[in-house]
């Protein structure tokens, strides 16, 4: 039984190796073309909901001025009230300006902005509530999740890590909401956006 076995093996390589010798029997291009892909690095894959390393970034401000950041190039651009925001399949930049007598602090925001967001949004779970630095100046910093909207074509809601930083000079308060599927790792594109933000 080994024997035969092994008469059935041997003959397989045969095969194998007489197959080998007809496909390199070709030009010596084809072969040299069929290494060099295997040599190929694999493309990057990206998660979903995961912002690309080599996302392009552009300054952007509204018509009116009075602030500039930086958003995703080529991400869809829409008016909703009175705020602007970029998306791009789970993720968003939403840009709010309203006149404010007081500056923010993590006691009013806790307070009134969070409570105003859990009847605005659906399923509000709250994070930290913080003050942070930006290269643009200091800022609130509040993180919740929360369902997105439904959408439009499968009427299906993501569940989504939110970041609401409040900057505020002199009367203007300007808050950037960043939203993003959970499980995706966008901290870094974030921090380009946020620290990107600067008072004209």
């Amino acid at each position: 039984m080994r024997r035969t076995l092994s008469a059935v093996v041997t003959g397989l390589v045969v095969i194998t190796g007489a197959a080998a010798c007809s496909s390199s029997s070709g030009s010596s291009g084809a072969s040299h073309s069929s290494s060099s892909s295997t040599a190929t690095p694999p493309k990057e894959v990206n998660p979903a909901g995961d912002i690309p390393d080599n996302q392009v970034y552009v300054a952007w401000s509204p018509s009116g001025g009075g602030y500039t950041v930086k958003v995703p190039e080529g991400w869809a651009r829409q008016q909703v009230g009175r705020a602007t925001v970029f998306s791009d399949k789970f993720n968003s930049v939403r840009i709010d300006r309203s006149a404010v007598n007081k500056a923010p602090t993590v006691r009013s925001v806790r307070s009134v902005d969070l409570p105003a967001i859990r009847r605005s949004a659906k399923n509000v779970v709250a994070g930290d509530v913080s003050t942070v630095k930006r290269a643009g100046g200091t800022a609130v910093l509040a993180t919740y999740r929360a369902d997105s909207a439904p959408d439009q074509v499968t009427g299906k809601s993501v569940r989504q890590d939110v970041q609401r930083y409040v900057f505020w000079r002199n009367g203007s308060q300007v808050v950037l909401t960043l939203s993003g599927a959970v499980g995706a790792d966008n901290a870094d594109p974030w921090h380009i956006v946020t620290d990107s933000f600067r008072w004209a």
